[in-house]
C-alpha cells in the first residue's frame, strides 16, 4: 500500500511540474528526479548556507537539477563526491585543482568522467554534507526519490564504511510545488532530509526519525548485486 501511495505522490508532482511549465530539460520529468525552473538560484542559496560553507567533501547526486550544486562545490574549493548513475561505476571524486573553467563540465555526468577519478571502498572519504535530489518532500523531511533507492543506497554505503554518520546534514534542493503536505509513508530504509532549499526559502526540517544506519541486506537482491559491482566488495 505505502509503494502505491508513494507512486501516487510522484506521478501528481510530474504532472504538475509539466502542467505548470516549471520543469526543465530533460523532459518529459516523469521517471526521473525533476529538474526545475529556479533550480540556480536554489542552487545558490544553498551554497550560503553554513554546513555547506564548512563542508570539505560534498556527497551530490548526479542529477540534473543538482548540476548547479555540484559547480557551486567546485567552486567553493570542496572535495566532490558523486555517485554514477545507478551506482554501476562506483563513486567519482573531483577535485577542485581541476581548471575553473572546466568546473561547469566537470559537474555534468559526462565531464565527471572526463575530469573526475573513480574511487574504490578503500579511498573513498569522510563526507560532511549529504544533497540528494527529490520528486516530492514533505516539510517534516519525507522524501520521495524515483523510486529506485538509489540515493538511500549511496548514503547507507557510505554509513556502513563510517564515513557519515547521523549528525551530517542532509540536504535537497526542490521547486516549491515539489514541497507536498501529505503524509508520505515512511520505510525503515528511507532518508529523511534535514534542510529543503528552494528558489524562494530554506526549510530546516527538524526531523527526528533515524537515517539509516547502514545497508539492509535483506532488501537487496541479486540483481541489485549484479548491477552494483560496490555492494558485493562491501559484503565481502
Amino acid at each position: 500500500m505505502s509503494s502505491k501511495v508513494k507512486q501516487s505522490i510522484r506521478e501528481r508532482i510530474w504532472d504538475l511540474m509539466e502542467r505548470e511549465g516549471i520543469a526543465s530539460f530533460p523532459r518529459p520529468v516523469h521517471g526521473r528526479i525533476p529538474n526545475f525552473e529556479g533550480a540556480e538560484t536554489a542552487a545558490a542559496q544553498l551554497a550560503e548556507l553554513d554546513a555547506f560553507k564548512r563542508a570539505r567533501v560534498v556527497k551530490v547526486n548526479p542529477d540534473a537539477p543538482q548540476h548547479l550544486v555540484r559547480e557551486k562545490a567546485l567552486m567553493g574549493g570542496k572535495r566532490l563526491l558523486m555517485p554514477t548513475p545507478r551506482l554501476r561505476k562506483g563513486f567519482i571524486m573531483l577535485e577542485p585543482e581541476i581548471p575553473r573553467s572546466k568546473f561547469r563540465y566537470a559537474s555534468t555526468i559526462r565531464g565527471s568522467f572526463v575530469w573526475g577519478k573513480p574511487v574504490g571502498l578503500k579511498a573513498l572519504p569522510k563526507v560532511d554534507l549529504v544533497i540528494v535530489g527529490s520528486v516530492a518532500v514533505s516539510p517534516n523531511g519525507a522524501r520521495l526519490g524515483k523510486g529506485g533507492g538509489y540515493s538511500e543506497m549511496e548514503y547507507a554505503i557510505l554509513r556502513q564504511l563510517g564515513l557519515i554518520d547521523e549528525k551530517i546534514p542532509v540536504a535537497t534542493t526542490v521547486h516549491d510545488a515539489q514541497i507536498v503536505d501529505d503524509e508520505v509513508p515512511l520505510e525503515a530504509h528511507d532518508l529523511m532530509v534535514d534542510v529543503i532549499v528552494t528558489p524562494t526559502k530554506t526549510i530546516v526540517t527538524g526531523s527526528r526519525i533515524p537515517k539509516p544506519s547502514g545497508i539492509m541486506w535483506e532488501r537487496v537482491s541479486e540483481e541489485m548485486m549484479e548491477a552494483i559491482p560496490m555492494l558485493g566488495q562491501l559484503k565481502d
